[in-house]
Order: structure tokens, then sequence, then C-alpha cells
């Protein structure tokens, strides 16, 4: 019976991991889909603003027991972990595939990795700066592609967007791992958007043509519910999934998920007929490379 039991954990961790996985991967073909009739802005606004909402049972018990200090710590967690990427990833799906965003994605263990040892004091080995030239290098691939298919054409500015989305990601699980370890994931996820939501909502309702949108309310609609999706089961659901896969498993088997995001991401491009070039594949592989090297240090230390 003990054996059976611990099989049918395994089998529901690898459910969930490639549930999460899946969702995860596919957030970037969804924001390519509300880009249709929506601006940057409001994609980035309305994820933002559903993802807070539906936390909201996990978000308004908790503020009761937040001490003075986590306030500001959890709104800057909002801003560097949500709202600017948010921002960011759709501005820069406005003149790339989400093929490339999925895979520059990736960067973000090593911007965790690079922002720890600079402001954190993390130890530096040479496995870590082996990762981290792997990793840059595969990137390089990608952001000196130009805008053209044409190798080497110039430099693809959007991808620098992207970059610096990680960049923020990197900063706030640096945030997380150093500041705020007295709350559970669930709670800085959920708070951290409920402060920036309100922001969010200013902004789409003051300074964009968002209700503009829906003079023909059938493709309108038909985008938002991208968006939406992309908002509460891209950051809702898949928190829920996430902190489940935490419990009954490793942090090492949960980082996996890493290395299938950018897999999904290229899928979903190639189903929607976005053309991969050869450079993209290296340039993918070359980054999850990158992040085994860095993550292959801490299993063996596990």
């Amino acid at each position: 019976m003990r054996r059976v039991l611990e099989a049918n954990q395994v089998f529901f961790s690898w459910f969930l991991l490639m549930s999460l996985a899946l969702i995860w991967g596919s957030s970037f073909i969804l924001m390519k889909k509300g880009l249709q009739i929506f601006s940057a802005g409001e994609v980035g606004a309305v994820r933002i603003i559903s993802a807070a909402a539906v936390l909201l049972p996990f978000s308004i018990p908790a503020l009761k027991k937040l001490k003075k200090e986590h306030w500001k710590l959890l709104f800057f967690s909002g801003l560097v972990g949500s709202f600017f990427p948010a921002f960011l990833f759709a501005t820069a799906q406005t003149r790339l595939s989400s093929s490339v965003t999925g895979i520059l994605n990736a960067l973000t263990p090593l911007f965790v990795l690079i922002l720890g040892v600079l402001f954190f004091k993390q130890n530096l080995t040479r496995r870590n700066l082996i990762g981290i030239g792997v990793g840059f290098g595969g990137s390089f691939l990608l952001i000196f592609s130009g805008s053209s298919d044409a190798f080497w054409y110039s430099i693809n500015v959007f991808t620098l967007l992207v970059v610096l989305a990680t960049i923020f990601y990197g900063t706030n699980l640096n945030l997380i791992k150093h500041y705020l370890q007295d709350l559970s994931p669930r709670v800085i996820t959920s708070v951290s958007l409920l402060l920036v939501g309100p922001i969010a909502f200013i902004y789409l309702f003051s300074m964009t043509e968002f209700t503009t949108r829906f003079d023909n309310p059938a493709p309108a609609l038909q985008s938002l519910s991208f968006i939406l999706i992309l908002g509460v089961i891209g950051t809702g659901f898949a928190l829920v999934i996430f902190n489940k896969l935490v419990q009954l498993t490793t942090p090492i088997f949960t980082s996996t998920v890493t290395y299938l995001i950018p897999v999904v991401a290229v899928a979903w491009g190639l189903l929607d007929g976005e053309k991969i070039l050869s450079y993209h594949l290296i340039g993918m592989v070359t980054i999850i490379f990158s992040i085994y090297i860095i993550n292959s240090r801490n299993k063996n230390k596990n």
C-alpha cells in the first residue's frame, strides 16, 4: 500500500509539473492573442487587475497579519515581480514572436544568481561563471537577430525589454529570499498584486482607450478572454499549483519547470504559424543548458 501511495504521489507531482509548464509556457501565445485588439499597456493592466482580483480570497485575510515592514517590501515586490514585467513582456511582443519571448524568459535564473552575487552576498563558483557565460551566449543569438530573418542584421531592442523583465524577476526572487522568508508564497503573491492592482486599474481606465475597443464587441471580447486567462489561470491558478508542487517535492524538482517553459512557448509558436529559425533553437538549447549547469551544482549538494 505504501508503494502504491508513493507511486501515486510521484505521478501527481509530474502531472502538476507538466501542468505548470503548460500554463506558464502558454502565457506568451495568450499575450499575442490579446495584442490583436488591445494595446500593450491594456494587456499588461488587465493581466494585473484580473490576477489581483482572483487572489482576493487570499490577500484580504492576510492583510491583518502583516507587519509594518512588510508593506513597503510587498509593494516593491508587486512592482518588480508582476507590474513592470507584465507591461514589458506585452510591449516586447508587439515586435517579437511569442516563441522568442518565451525563450528569453528562461534567463530569469541567471539573473537571480547574478543579482544574488552582486547585492545579496551569494557565493560565485566557477560552475556559476560557466553557466552565466553559456546563458548569455545563447541570449546574444536572439538579441542580435534584428527584426528580419537575416542573422546579425541588427540589435532587436525589443528583446532587451524581455531581458529587463527577467532582471526584475531576478530582483524579486532575491528580495523574497532575503527579506520575506517569514511569509508564504501565496501571501507574497496575492498581497503584492493587491497593492499594485489599483495602479493598473487607474492606468487602464484613465490613460488608455480600453473602453473604446468594445465598439466591435465580438473580437474585443474574444481577445479579452485570452488576457483574462493569462491573468486568472497564468497567475492565480498557477500559484496554487506551484505551492502544492513545492509541498510535495523539492525546490530542485520544481525548478525543472524552467527548462520546460521555453519548449512549450516554441511549440505554441509553431502551431500558430510562427517561423522558428535555427539560431532561435540554438539560443533556446544554450540557455536551457546554462540553467542546467548552474542547477547541477545544487543537485550535487543535495
